[in-house]
């Protein structure tokens, strides 16, 4: 291959590469172009510019409560899916047993479970275990806590395992020869190297369940509504730019912490 065709060839990747990021940023774009119009009506070319809508949002109720549960709820789980995925990931992979794989596919199962079929499966779950136990779990913060974590959980694993299988085996068994128990290499060898890992799984857990739509309309209870159900209801109603000031809200939002968290952590790294 000569020079010129190797020139052309990396000018003909990056522009594929730049219009395909192109495409996927657009939407991204016009939301937060629409969110900034002066009229009540979304037209083409805008009237002009206003931050009316942003303070709209403030005083839409809905919007604000639905914003408090659905951070309520990422929270709760993002902190139990932690507590249960990297465990499982250290089993994952420092371990040979065997049931490994047919472990490891359940544990990112809900990836590629469509939202709508996994909703609906932990509705009639949760049906169940009500009739069977009478506890109230169907429409409680706890029954919408624990479908979330199920989509918060393959992250936190796939994350987590990357990273660990990327880390030197041999300072963990260093560290025991010098008499450090399982528990002491975790803490000071183990965690730190697999550290990126588990903030950008629980990262991006949180991002997955705070976004989250399809099962949740299937899990939350009277008088309860997270703000993607809240932005959902708004529309069958009215259509203005009141919902593009939300979603820039979030983007905003959840890019800040994803640059705080890199500037910490590099999730370069394992991303």
């Amino acid at each position: 291959m000569t020079m010129d065709e190797r020139f052309w060839g990396r000018v003909a990747l990056k522009s594929v590469a730049g219009l395909s990021l192109g495409f996927i940023l657009m939407p991204l774009f016009f939301v937060s172009w629409l969110a900034f119009f002066k009229q009540e009506i979304p037209s083409f070319p805008p009237e002009g510019y206003s931050l009316h809508w942003f303070e709209a949002v403030t005083k839409q109720k809905n919007f604000v409560e639905g914003f408090t549960l659905s951070i309520q709820v990422g929270v709760m789980a993002t902190a139990i899916g932690l507590l249960l995925g990297v465990p499982a990931s250290l089993a994952l992979v420092r371990n040979q047993f065997a049931i490994k794989g047919v472990l490891n596919t359940l544990l990112l199962a809900p990836l590629v479970v469509p939202g709508v079929v996994l909703g609906t499966s932990l509705y009639v779950f949760q049906i169940e275990t009500e009739i069977a136990t009478g506890f109230p779990l169907l429409g409680s913060f706890w029954g919408l806590v624990a479908g979330h974590t199920l989509v918060v959980i393959p992250w936190i694993v796939r994350l987590v395992t990357a990273n660990l299988e990327g880390t030197d085996r041999t300072i963990e068994e260093a560290a025991q020869n010098l008499g450090a128990n399982p528990f002491v290499t975790f803490y000071r060898v183990t965690l730190p190297a697999i550290r990126p890992g588990i903030v950008a799984g629980a990262l991006f857990g949180f991002v997955t369940s705070f976004g989250n739509l399809e099962m949740s309309l299937f899990l939350v209870g009277p008088g309860r509504t997270t703000l993607p159900i809240a932005i959902l209801q708004y529309l069958e109603w009215k259509i203005d730019p009141t919902v593009a000031a939300a979603s820039v809200i979030q983007i905003v939002l959840i890019g800040l912490a994803m640059l705080i968290t890199d500037r910490y952590v590099k999730l370069s790294r394992v991303v």
